[in-house]
């Protein structure tokens, strides 16, 4: 019987974590789009901006999870976004999401991380019940907003220089 192991994935591990990056916001009604998928991951490892953890069976993927470095001002302190996590349905009731939460705090613990972020959907009680279970507690003192920015086309830095300059 094969195990499940979990380990912190690098660039080789891009094209086993796109479907699971796919299906994941397949999962919160996003469409199908492996080469964005791709090209995110891709942006992610290449400038360093988020840490990945990959969950496999053999050499078949199983899950990942996806932090995001952030720090606090009032704890002077690094913490860490727990931003996405996702287990694909024939993977799931055997501990990967567990496995892969474990390996999330362990990594925030090792570089002296205060602690560990994430928000889910309301409807989610799968996943509310998971983090409950290993310890997660839901927020009563913070409510969290957001600002939605329209994307706006790109312009070169040279004509915004001349634009600002009125030209």
């Amino acid at each position: 019987m094969s195990t499940i192991t979990v380990r912190q994935a690098v660039l080789s591990d891009l094209e086993a974590l796109v479907p699971l990056l796919d299906g994941y916001r397949q999962f919160y009604g996003r469409d199908s789009n492996l080469g964005a998928a791709r090209d995110f991951l891709s942006a992610r490892f290449n400038h360093g901006e988020s840490v990945l953890f990959i969950a496999q069976e053999g050499h078949a993927p199983a899950g990942f999870v996806q932090l995001y470095p952030s720090f606090s001002s009032v704890s002077l302190a690094r913490t860490f976004i727990l931003n996405d996590i996702f287990v694909p349905e024939q993977w799931r009731k055997r501990g990967v999401g567990s496995l892969l939460i474990a390996a999330a705090v362990e990594f925030a613990r090792s570089l002296g991380a205060v602690r560990l972020s994430l928000s889910t959907a309301i409807t989610n009680q799968t996943a509310q019940t998971l983090y409950q279970s290993a310890g997660w507690k839901r927020d009563e003192q913070f409510f969290y907003y957001h600002f939605a920015i329209e994307a706006q086309p790109i312009i070169p830095p040279d004509l915004a220089h001349k634009a600002a300059q009125g030209r």
